[in-house]
């Protein structure tokens, strides 16, 4: 999730288990701190490879095994600034519960998390939560300042208590999604292959819908309050690398990359129907019901068949959010 979901969620267990109310400041930002430092594994780039970053961002930083390793070196960064206030241990008690609710946190999203890691390079994505909430971030922030200063260990354990509920009823609105997405493909006469259903940006009740049928994606978004409305979208066709990119070498690294951006994708791929060149992520979007390119890779076809065999793929991001999109997003979600 965004960095300040993440910092609130890791603040409100570290200060759950801060017993002295002097010590609840601290655990508030040690806690913070640590539920962030996951993140820093996005300096793991190369200019050379741009899907490297996409190997690495929530790997091993977001495994369950590396967190004691992980709130250790927290520990020994934070322990310097706060000696005179805490002892070592605790430090690293408020590192250790900052740090391991990173991961888990972002498994709740649809991005894909290596919980497993290095047991298992599957990428975890339980898809309850949207990558950035403010019906989860806002209350769990206020609760944990209100712990803060009225020096009360109720408060921390009431946002924490409120972020674990939160998640626990997207598992409920996923459920919804799914039923959905079995209706609506059964109205059409399809047999989906295999589905996805994603909250869409920052909220709940609108959900982005994706199943497979005949070597096709159907995109549809579904708005869940007290009863259940369609919003119909649009198919595409699923990437096929023999068909779309004919002259491309199975050995070269491009074919290589491609299998990487799958991997990552859960092979959710589509060429962009804008550009030939590139294979697009379906699974996001900003528009729910659109397909619509959040980001991808370029393939160079130019010569494709004499291409350098160590010639990468180019990471490609799609246009920034204009104000008509921005509206009609606005007016879908209201």
């Amino acid at each position: 999730m965004d960095p300040i979901s993440q910092a609130v969620f890791g603040a409100s267990l570290s200060q759950s288990f801060a017993r002295d109310k002097t010590k609840q400041l601290s655990a508030l930002l040690i806690g913070a701190f640590a539920g962030m430092a996951p993140d820093l594994d996005m300096l793991i780039q190369s200019s050379d490879d741009p899907l490297l970053f996409l190997e690495f961002h929530r790997q091993f930083t977001h495994s369950l095994v590396f967190v004691p390793l992980g709130a250790l070196f927290c520990a020994l960064v934070f322990y310097p600034l706060a000696k005179k206030k805490l002892t070592f241990s605790q430090v690293y008690l408020f590192s250790f519960l900052g740090y391991a609710t990173h991961g888990l946190l972002d498994a709740c999203t649809s991005y894909g998390t290596q919980l497993y890691w290095p047991f298992s390079n599957e990428r975890i994505a339980w898809s309850v939560v949207s990558i950035v909430d403010p019906l989860f971030t806002l209350p769990i922030a206020i609760f944990i300042m209100l712990a803060v200063f009225r020096k009360n260990i109720r408060f921390a354990q009431t946002a924490f208590v409120y972020a674990v509920i939160f998640l626990c009823l997207g598992i409920v609105q996923n459920y919804r999604a799914e039923k959905a997405v079995y209706a609506l493909a059964e109205q059409r006469g399809h047999q989906p292959e295999r589905i996805l259903s994603k909250p869409s940006f920052a909220n709940r009740h609108i959900w982005k819908t994706i199943y497979e049928y005949d070597a096709h994606y159907y995109v549809d978004a579904v708005k869940l309050l007290l009863d259940t409305q369609y919003i119909p979208g649009t198919s595409i066709q699923k990437l096929d690398i023999k068909r779309d990119f004919p002259a491309l070498p199975l050995n070269s690294q491009q074919a290589k990359d491609i299998e990487r951006f799958r991997w990552f994708s859960d092979d959710f791929l589509a060429v962009y129907p804008n550009n030939s060149d590139i294979i697009m992520d379906i699974r996001y979007s900003f528009i729910p019901n659109r397909i619509a390119l959040m980001w991808g890779i370029k393939v160079n076809q130019d010569n494709i068949s004499e291409s350098e065999p160590g010639t990468h793929v180019k990471y490609k991001l799609g246009k920034k959010l204009d104000k008509k999109t921005r509206n009609e997003f606005i007016d879908i979600v209201f």
